[in-house]
């Protein structure tokens, strides 16, 4: 019995870029740790003379208080919980609203938050601007990245009150910080006072 075998143009050009996408994806894996070990070499030296000079311009800076420093986020509500009956996200509308704020930072462990969120409300297929928060509050900052921010909030619609927020920053890099939040809005007013959360 013969078995014949015949491959088309096509799939053996498919075949040889698939080869040259993993081969590139393998040396950038094999480069990255070549790299980031010189970048530590370049940090230190093997010359024990040089060794405390280095260190002196290693060590790093102690931040100067006050410091500014803004952020931009979205959030999106998972669940809202009004008049006793709840609304979860994405099944008759969807929102999304967009934090934008600065911190003042007055030492490493306290500063104060001034935040804007705009919201976008999306039903059957239309959007539109549905509110504008401010909500500013103090900071307090623990080790390891985790700050607690007891925000006060004051929204367009007319509703008003509190947005405690506990906040972890999961990565740091020299051009900013990357984190995750969890809020818990609880607001009063303009709708016969109904709370919301």
């Amino acid at each position: 019995m013969i078995i014949h075998f015949s491959a088309s143009k096509e799939r053996s050009t498919n075949f040889l870029s698939m080869n040259a996408i993993l081969l590139a994806i393998i040396f950038v894996g094999i480069l990255i740790p070549h790299y980031s070990f010189a970048q530590a070499n370049e940090l230190g030296t093997a010359d024990p003379d040089k060794k405390e000079v280095n260190d002196k311009k290693n060590k790093p800076t102690e931040p100067v208080y006050p410091k500014v420093v803004g952020y931009f986020s979205f959030i999106i509500p998972m669940a809202t919980l009004q008049n006793y009956t709840t609304t979860t996200e994405f099944v008759k509308a969807t929102s999304i609203g967009f934090p934008t704020g600065i911190n003042v930072l007055y030492r490493s462990n306290f500063g104060f938050s001034y935040e804007f969120t705009p919201t976008i409300k999306i039903i059957n297929g239309n959007s539109k601007m549905s509110n504008l928060l401010f909500d500013p509050g103090p900071m307090f900052r623990f080790d390891h990245g985790f700050t607690f921010i007891p925000r006060l909030a004051f929204e367009t619609s007319g509703r008003y009150g509190v947005t405690p927020v506990f906040n972890e920053v999961y990565l740091r890099t020299k051009a900013g910080n990357y984190f995750v939040a969890l809020s818990l809005p609880m607001r009063w007013g303009a709708d016969n006072g109904v709370q919301q959360t």
